[in-house]
């Protein structure tokens, strides 16, 4: 999602600076294996509509309650964009995918996002250094790998979604630059609430239902996807942004893949190759290679 980042960091104590790390670190590196457990007892777009409403709505009414302003109707548009690329684009092709794909591969291709942010950046003119083309280079090389030697070959669909759900994500944050928006916090909150709605108005134009009431664990699954995933940990990222340096804040990219791996194979049974291993390595270490470029400019 997109935020706006302060020139100069608000101080912040070491202990709320690593529990805020922590949340963003755990938590979003988590949420791919809550989809896989949610897709227990919901079809993919109808289970990311209904987390996204409702972690919409109650983010929404606690703002409001707070004294934050409603967006105009020209900040409702620009903000109905951004759920359509971010929510439904972004996170619903995600979940489309990992009905085919296991949870730690799908973060695996997700971390890819900051690549795409870096090449939509270049066609909107901000020319990357040769540090940046460098680590986009590499890291798009860990694309094609993962997609030429791991599941994800057998896997078309799959493949497919998990290359356009970073890319949408990333030009929905591209796009969103100097563009009319509320305040951080309520942009996320209008965000989810139209990409819910987007979300769950598609899966029912394709024809998705809930036909019986799911059993607990999806349902745990998704209140912890709307609760924990779409309200507190993005709250704890835009937290971060305001008392850190952008690097600090923006590490989760490094690390999320890596705990949604350890998360699949010890409480889902699932299994990796040395191909999707490999990938993992050098897509991050593209972005790394992005990231330190970028720092030092």
């Amino acid at each position: 999602m997109s935020v706006v980042v302060p020139a100069v960091p608000r101080p912040a104590s070491t202990a709320a600076v690593v529990s805020a790390l922590l949340a963003v670190y755990l938590i979003w590196g988590s949420t791919y294996l809550g989809i896989r457990f949610g897709l227990e007892g919901f079809p993919p777009l109808l289970m990311a509509g209904l987390r996204f409403l409702a972690a919409g709505l109650a983010f929404y009414a606690l703002l409001r309650w707070r004294g934050y302003a409603a967006p105009t109707r020209a900040q409702w548009k620009n903000l109905a964009v951004m759920g359509f690329l971010m929510m439904l684009m972004g996170n619903g092709l995600v979940c489309v995918a990992q009905q085919e794909v296991s949870s730690g591969l799908a973060a695996i291709a997700v971390a890819s996002l900051p690549l795409w942010a870096g090449l939509f950046g270049w066609l909107k003119g901000r020319h990357p250094s040769r540090g940046e083309w460098l680590g986009l280079g590499v890291g798009f090389a860990g694309v094609l790998w993962l997609n030429a030697g791991s599941d994800l070959s057998a896997s078309p669909r799959g493949a497919i979604a998990l290359l356009a759900a970073p890319a949408a994500w990333a030009w929905g944050s591209i796009w969103s630059r100097d563009r009319d928006l509320p305040t951080a916090f309520m942009s996320t909150a209008g965000q989810m609430l139209t990409g819910g709605v987007l979300l769950v108005a598609l899966g029912w134009t394709l024809g998705e239902r809930i036909v019986e009431w799911p059993a607990t664990r999806p349902l745990l699954a998704v209140g912890y996807l709307a609760v924990f995933g779409s309200i507190v940990a993005y709250s704890a990222y835009v937290w971060l942004l305001d008392h850190v340096r952008p690097a600090l804040a923006t590490s989760y990219a490094y690390v999320n893949p890596p705990v949604a791996v350890l998360l699949g194979a010890l409480l889902a049974g699932e299994r990796f190759g040395v191909h999707a291993i490999g990938a993992m390595a050098v897509i991050l270490a593209g972005v790394a290679i992005v990231m330190l470029s970028r720092a030092k400019r």
